[in-house]
Protein backbone atom coordinates (compact mmCIF):
# COMPACT_ATOMS: atom_id res chain seq x y z
CA UNK A 1 0.00 0.00 0.00
CA UNK A 2 2.60 2.45 1.29
CA UNK A 3 5.76 2.48 -1.00
CA UNK A 4 8.14 5.13 0.36
CA UNK A 5 8.52 8.25 2.56
CA UNK A 6 7.77 10.78 0.01
CA UNK A 7 8.37 13.95 1.70
CA UNK A 8 8.43 15.57 5.56
CA UNK A 9 6.36 18.48 5.10
CA UNK A 10 7.87 21.80 7.35
CA UNK A 11 5.70 25.14 7.59
CA UNK A 12 8.01 28.05 7.65
CA UNK A 13 7.78 31.81 7.76
CA UNK A 14 9.97 32.65 5.60
CA UNK A 15 11.16 29.95 2.54
CA UNK A 16 14.39 32.28 1.31
CA UNK A 17 15.75 31.38 4.52
CA UNK A 18 14.54 28.05 5.28
CA UNK A 19 15.73 27.10 1.64
CA UNK A 20 19.14 28.53 2.34
CA UNK A 21 19.51 26.79 5.25
CA UNK A 22 18.84 23.72 3.60
CA UNK A 23 20.17 23.85 0.69
CA UNK A 24 23.99 25.89 2.01
CA UNK A 25 23.91 24.50 5.44
CA UNK A 26 22.14 20.82 5.09
CA UNK A 27 23.74 20.38 1.59
CA UNK A 28 19.66 19.56 0.07
CA UNK A 29 19.56 19.70 -3.51
CA UNK A 30 16.55 22.81 -4.45
CA UNK A 31 14.98 20.76 -6.99
CA UNK A 32 11.64 22.40 -7.32
CA UNK A 33 9.85 25.49 -6.23
CA UNK A 34 6.29 25.79 -6.76
CA UNK A 35 3.07 28.00 -5.36
CA UNK A 36 -0.03 26.53 -4.63
CA UNK A 37 -3.24 28.91 -4.82
CA UNK A 38 -5.57 26.20 -4.08
CA UNK A 39 -3.79 24.80 -0.86
CA UNK A 40 -2.24 28.73 0.04
CA UNK A 41 1.53 28.03 0.04
CA UNK A 42 4.49 28.60 -1.98
CA UNK A 43 6.43 25.59 -1.87
CA UNK A 44 10.09 24.77 -2.22
CA UNK A 45 11.42 20.90 -2.76
CA UNK A 46 14.93 19.97 -1.62
CA UNK A 47 16.13 15.90 -2.34
CA UNK A 48 17.61 14.09 0.29
CA UNK A 49 18.60 10.67 -0.29
CA UNK A 50 15.39 8.91 -2.14
CA UNK A 51 12.93 11.38 -0.05
CA UNK A 52 12.48 15.15 -0.05
CA UNK A 53 11.72 17.41 2.66
CA UNK A 54 8.92 20.23 1.12
CA UNK A 55 9.07 23.52 2.68
CA UNK A 56 5.55 25.65 2.99
CA UNK A 57 5.21 28.98 3.31
CA UNK A 58 1.77 30.33 3.73
CA UNK A 59 0.70 33.05 0.89
CA UNK A 60 -1.91 34.16 3.39
CA UNK A 61 -3.28 34.12 7.20
CA UNK A 62 -6.40 32.04 5.92
CA UNK A 63 -5.04 28.79 4.63
CA UNK A 64 -4.04 25.75 6.48
CA UNK A 65 -0.12 26.16 6.69
CA UNK A 66 -0.75 29.78 8.15
CA UNK A 67 -3.33 28.52 10.96
CA UNK A 68 -0.37 25.81 12.03
CA UNK A 69 2.31 28.34 12.42
CA UNK A 70 -0.24 30.76 14.53
CA UNK A 71 -0.87 28.23 16.66
CA UNK A 72 2.29 25.86 16.72
CA UNK A 73 5.13 28.32 15.04
CA UNK A 74 7.38 26.54 12.34
CA UNK A 75 8.10 23.09 12.13
CA UNK A 76 6.96 19.52 10.86
CA UNK A 77 3.74 19.87 9.18
CA UNK A 78 3.19 17.26 7.94
CA UNK A 79 4.71 13.29 6.83
CA UNK A 80 3.84 12.08 2.99
CA UNK A 81 4.18 8.23 2.09
CA UNK A 82 4.34 7.44 -1.41
CA UNK A 83 1.88 4.97 -3.30
CA UNK A 84 1.45 3.50 -6.90
CA UNK A 85 -2.82 4.02 -6.93
CA UNK A 86 -3.91 6.97 -4.75
CA UNK A 87 -7.42 6.09 -5.49
CA UNK A 88 -6.84 2.03 -4.17
CA UNK A 89 -5.48 3.25 -1.10
CA UNK A 90 -8.25 5.51 -0.40
CA UNK A 91 -10.74 3.53 -0.68
CA UNK A 92 -9.46 0.77 1.09
CA UNK A 93 -8.89 2.81 4.31
CA UNK A 94 -12.22 4.27 3.88
CA UNK A 95 -13.55 0.87 3.71
CA UNK A 96 -11.21 0.38 7.00
CA UNK A 97 -13.02 3.51 8.54
CA UNK A 98 -10.06 5.76 8.82
CA UNK A 99 -10.88 9.36 8.97
CA UNK A 100 -10.05 11.15 5.69
CA UNK A 101 -9.45 14.83 5.28
CA UNK A 102 -9.60 14.20 1.44
CA UNK A 103 -11.93 11.50 0.08
CA UNK A 104 -10.61 11.90 -3.30
CA UNK A 105 -7.21 12.99 -4.28
CA UNK A 106 -6.32 16.62 -5.39
CA UNK A 107 -3.57 18.21 -7.41
CA UNK A 108 -0.43 18.58 -5.08
CA UNK A 109 3.13 19.66 -6.14
CA UNK A 110 4.85 18.86 -9.31
CA UNK A 111 1.74 17.32 -11.14
CA UNK A 112 1.03 14.53 -8.36
CA UNK A 113 -1.96 13.71 -6.52
CA UNK A 114 -2.55 13.68 -3.32
CA UNK A 115 -5.06 12.81 0.10
CA UNK A 116 -4.56 13.80 3.94
CA UNK A 117 -5.85 11.35 6.19
CA UNK A 118 -6.87 13.26 9.68
CA UNK A 119 -4.44 13.20 12.53
CA UNK A 120 -6.83 11.37 14.79
CA UNK A 121 -6.81 8.42 12.79
CA UNK A 122 -3.04 8.53 12.58
CA UNK A 123 -1.57 9.02 16.18
CA UNK A 124 -1.46 12.42 15.78
CA UNK A 125 0.11 13.21 12.50
CA UNK A 126 -1.25 14.75 9.55
CA UNK A 127 -0.19 12.42 6.82
CA UNK A 128 -0.72 12.98 3.41
CA UNK A 129 -0.61 10.29 0.26
CA UNK A 130 1.56 10.91 -2.71
CA UNK A 131 1.08 9.71 -6.04
CA UNK A 132 3.73 11.23 -8.22
CA UNK A 133 3.02 12.27 -11.88
CA UNK A 134 5.53 10.08 -12.83
CA UNK A 135 5.01 7.29 -10.51
CA UNK A 136 8.62 6.78 -9.44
Amino acid sequence: MLRAIDHAGIAVTDLEAAVAFYRDVLGMALVHRETLPEQGVRAALLDVGESHVELLEPLDADGGVARFLARRGPGLHHLAYRVDDIDAVLASLSAAGTRLIDAAPRAGIRGSRVAFLHPSATAGVLTELVAPADHH
